[in-house]
């Protein structure tokens, strides 16, 4: 019997990070060791208990192992992908603060996850490896900047995973971003609530919550089957808090990409007070070629909801035009060649195109 056949239990409480880790937890066949071995020496490993309980071993299409399980594939490197593929570098101001757009910043408070997902698009800067939480220093040069550009409306804090610090340190940023006054809008964008629900306590909630100023959370969660039972009850007390939650999918071949999979998934996450936000195609990040689905077929995708999912439950799908040329909707077009309007079936319907 094999390990993927015979599945050993982690300790409890137990991040896995190595392949020897994967290999006693029963994640992975012993003899796959040598062979993923380059592979977690590229890129970080890590699946904590919330989401390696999930993991079906005799399922080789289980969706939770193949967002985080490591896989050959990823030393597949095409020449179209690129270690920066959606040119943060670019706009980079400041260590850790990409100012891509004039009314928001960016601000990447950490390299460190919780898990790390393998198609991620910033995989070659985070883990242990990559550089570490902002150095008081480096924090004070970045509020300075916002703080001396009134145009900046809204700060986005990621990483890496901004929710895996402290929530000392949390509040402390919190409050100096809020003391800006043009400041208005403090978005956090974290697997955690997901992934380590066990984290989002009532400490972390009053740490990122502040008088006069909207805080937001955009989760990141790609099939129902990560909403665990302390799953949406992290994502309730932080609903009850009063903090409006957002999602954040990715679109990912062999995982997602079927209309009922994502469906479920956005009915699930607004039945949990979570607004569908964006569907992300994959990008060009090294090694993912086999997570990346076509363009049309993420719009035949959003077609087929179209109509039979609740409005509330659509989210924008979109793709980050390689090289930092910004963030477009690619959903599909429900106007003809003709300017007729074509409902979710395809058929045509003439309309004034003066009213």
């Amino acid at each position: 019997m094999t390990a993927r056949q015979s599945r050993v239990s982690s300790p409890a409480n137990t991040t896995l990070r190595t392949i020897e880790a994967l290999t006693s937890a029963g994640l992975i066949d012993a003899s796959a060791a040598s062979t993923l071995a380059p592979v977690a020496a590229r890129y970080a490993i890590a699946i904590t208990p919330a989401m390696s309980e999930l993991i079906d071993p005799s399922n080789p299409h289980d969706p939770i192992a193949l967002q985080f399980v490591p896989d050959p594939r990823e030393l597949d490197h095409l020449a179209n992908e690129a270690a920066d593929p959606i040119g943060d570098i670019k706009h980079e101001k400041l260590p850790g603060l990409i100012h891509r757009y004039p009314d928001r910043v960016l601000l990447k408070l950490t390299h460190a996850c919780p898990v790390y997902c393998r198609f991620c698009f910033r995989r070659e800067v985070v883990g242990p490896g990559g550089e570490q939480a902002l150095t008081s220093d480096k924090l004070d040069a970045i509020v300075a900047y916002i703080a001396a550009r009134p145009e900046i409306f809204e700060v986005i804090l990621t990483g890496g995973d901004p929710l895996i610090l402290a929530p000392r340190r949390i509040a402390e940023i919190t409050a100096r971003l809020a003391a800006i006054p043009h400041v208005q809008v403090l978005r956090w964008h974290s697997r955690v609530p997901v992934v380590a629900p066990e984290r989002i306590t009532p400490e972390l909630i009053a740490a990122l919550r502040i008088q006069g100023k909207a805080v937001y959370i955009g989760v990141h969660t790609n099939h129902a089957k990560e909403l665990t039972a302390d799953a949406r009850s992290a994502l309730a007390r932080l609903a009850d808090s009063g903090i409006p939650l957002v999602s954040q999918t990715v679109l990912l071949k062999g995982i997602n990409d079927t209309a009922e999979t994502l469906a479920e998934l956005f009915r699930t996450l607004l039945s949990l007070r979570v607004k569908p936000y964006y569907l992300h195609h994959a990008d060009l990040a090294p090694g993912t070629s086999h997570f990346r689905t076509t363009i049309a077929e993420g719009q035949a995708l959003m077609r087929q909801l179209r109509g039979r999912l609740s409005g509330l439950a659509h989210p924008t799908y979109i793709i980050d035009i390689p090289g930092g040329f910004s963030k477009v909707p690619i959903g599909p077009s429900y106007i003809d060649t003709d300017g007729n309007l074509l409902d979710p079936d395809g058929h045509a319907h003439a309309y004034p195109e003066r009213g």
